[in-house]
């Protein structure tokens, strides 16, 4: 079969495509066109997920398509050693056992800690936009992808003035990994993924020169490794940090654009929110069920597998759909329907499942809920723009919004229990 996912169905609507997938009893799909077998099964891709030993993650971060050999001459002088997204058994226990110990990631912790970071931005975006009443916004550059970068760099304790570079970078290795670049572009993708390696090398080590002192995220790492190689390199902390400035923002981004666009394309949810923020939680986990910020990553198997009547062979690289899972009808009543007052959703694959699962689901769940509140009660008559066109990145991984369009309406402040009922009453009352 042709996936085809940079046109087309695919990259409008993917769902589409999952539920034809979903409900051809075959167990796994090969698609010729990118020569990957697909795994879109809720059963089998969380089996996927949490066996390692059968589905490796050492080729993760390579593009599946051949680079050209200029552009494959730089991609070789990017050297980050494994640690987290394509790290396996050995490494993998005890790079994950450091970034445990040294990145909170538990609700409790990640309050404690990040917090006052969250809000703080937060606050800044929200009254940089409120500040602007009437005017049209790009809700994804100037909040969505925004806001999250900023945290990531707080708590890595990289310098504001490096926010751009960092975008730019980021931006380039998720188009250079799993997009389609031009030959031309991939040159200038992987020349800027070295760049960054570099960036991220030079960081650990002006840090590492100073002693460890600080409560950033590199320092920590600095102080846990202690000066022992053999508990951490100072390759991997620096390996860490380059991982996290492209994981801990991106799929927060993404996930923040999505409940953006979900919440304001039925603005009864928008207005909602704003009267009774308690419902957030459950929102932003049924935006996470039904459009995962990365709805399709890769592994490799490492022998045959047997999923219902077929067999991949060991070596073959799988795309796990996680998107797909999210919406299988064994696991989900009437899946392909946003429902945010959904009472199943938490078992959604969307921060992965096992020894990989993503250990910033935690920020990304905070950020997301603490942005909508504070959003909505800033500006409760925030609405899409009238020409906003849903539109994705050409990516077969991350699944972004090229913008999201919208009108800046400051409107009535929801904060009396006259105007709360008012705003509850049915508007052809």
């Amino acid at each position: 079969m042709q996936l085809n996912p940079y046109a087309g169905a695919y990259l409008t609507d993917p769902g589409i495509i999952w539920r034809r997938l979903l409900d051809d009893p075959v167990g796994a799909h090969y698609a010729d066109d990118l020569g990957l077998w697909l795994i879109s099964k809720y059963e089998y891709v969380r089996r996927a997920l949490g066996d390692p030993s059968t589905f490796a993650n050492a080729l993760t971060l390579l593009p599946v398509y051949q680079p050209t050999p200029e552009a494959l001459a730089v991609i070789s002088q990017i050297d980050p050693p494994p640690t987290t997204a394509a790290a396996d058994p050995p490494t993998h226990p005890r790079t994950r056992k450091a970034l445990r110990a040294t990145f909170a990631n538990t609700d409790r912790r990640v309050e404690e800690q990040y917090g006052g970071i969250v809000r703080r931005r937060v606050d800044q975006l929200v009254d940089r936009l409120a500040a602007r009443p009437g005017e049209r916004v790009d809700l994804i550059a100037e909040f969505a992808a925004d806001l999250p970068l900023r945290v990531v760099l707080d708590i890595l304790g990289v310098p504001e003035s490096d926010v751009g570079r960092i975008k730019q970078w980021s931006d380039g290795q998720i188009a250079l990994i799993w997009g389609c670049p031009s030959a031309d572009e991939q040159l200038r993708l992987a020349q800027g993924l070295l760049d960054f390696w570099r960036y991220c090398q030079d960081l650990v080590a002006r840090r590492a020169r100073k002693g460890w002192i600080g409560t950033d995220f590199v320092s920590r790492a600095l102080a846990y490794r202690g000066g022992d190689d053999a508990v951490l390199t100072e390759s991997e902390v620096a390996s860490m940090a380059f991982n996290l400035l492209v994981a801990g923002h991106e799929t927060t981004a993404g996930l923040l654009a999505h409940a953006l666009d979900f919440a304001l394309t039925e603005p009864d949810r928008w207005r909602g929110m704003a009267v009774d923020p308690t419902g957030i939680p459950s929102f932003v986990a049924e935006t996470l069920r039904y459009a995962p910020a990365i709805d399709g990553w890769l592994r490799l198997t490492l022998r045959p597998v047997t999923l219902g009547d077929v067999t991949i062979p060991a070596g073959a690289r799988c795309l796990l759909l996680i998107g797909a899972a999210n919406r299988d009808s064994a696991v989900y009543r009437d899946p392909d329907r946003f429902d945010p007052h959904r009472s199943v959703g938490r078992e959604h694959l969307s921060f992965g499942y096992g020894p990989h699962f993503c250990i910033g689901a935690a920020l990304a769940r905070l950020e997301t809920e603490i942005a909508l509140r504070r959003l909505t009660a800033a500006i409760p008559g925030l609405r899409l723009a009238a020409d906003y066109s849903r539109s994705y990145k050409a990516n077969f991984a991350f699944r972004a919004h090229r913008s999201l369009p919208a009108i800046v309406d400051i409107g009535v402040p929801l904060g009396t229990p006259a105007q709360r009922m008012m705003a509850s009453v049915p508007e052809a009352a």
